[in-house]
């Protein structure tokens, strides 16, 4: 694949896959003492309590993301290596932007809210591990898709 934008896409959805997952089995506080799953949480920033929605939702935000990557930070890949680094430090830039700020105010709370609640407290530190977990997927995925050489396939 040559378009580094179209190798982020990709790059991005493998990540997003890997991240839906840790999202779908870690558990956050909700009202009354009870718990859900983040990705619940994840369906409910577009009104919806079906975990299917929240998969799709994360899954286009995860290509778009990924495209952005590609984008802006393709040319700077000059290997595998590079991509993972490069991949967690965008992962670990959307951990902050998406989920300290953008997720709980479109869920009504503060930036930072997760700070500010000691029971979300262990839920906004694995959100950082599932965001580099995502970047770093993403930078490896990028940087070997947009290889001139055939990207991901074996060499002949």
């Amino acid at each position: 694949m040559q378009s580094k934008t179209g190798a982020g896409i990709v790059g991005g959805l493998v990540g997003g896959v890997a991240f839906g997952i840790m999202m779908t089995m870690m558990k956050a506080p909700a009202p009354g003492g009870m718990e859900m799953p983040m990705m619940a949480m994840v369906a409910k920033v577009v009104r919806s309590d079906s975990l299917v929605v929240g998969w799709l939702y994360h899954l286009f935000n995860s290509a778009v993301i990924g495209g952005l990557f590609g984008l802006v930070l393709g040319n700077r890949l000059t290997g595998k290596g590079s991509g993972v680094v490069w991949g967690m430090a965008y992962g670990a830039f959307w951990w902050v932007l998406g989920g300290l700020i953008l997720m709980p105010m479109l869920l009504g709370m503060p930036a930072f809210a997760q700070f500010k609640d000691p029971a979300m407290t262990p839920v906004a530190w694995g959100s950082l591990v599932g965001h580099l977990v995502f970047g770093a997927l993403l930078g490896l995925v990028t940087a070997a898709a947009s290889r001139p050489s055939g990207g991901l396939a074996a060499p002949r």
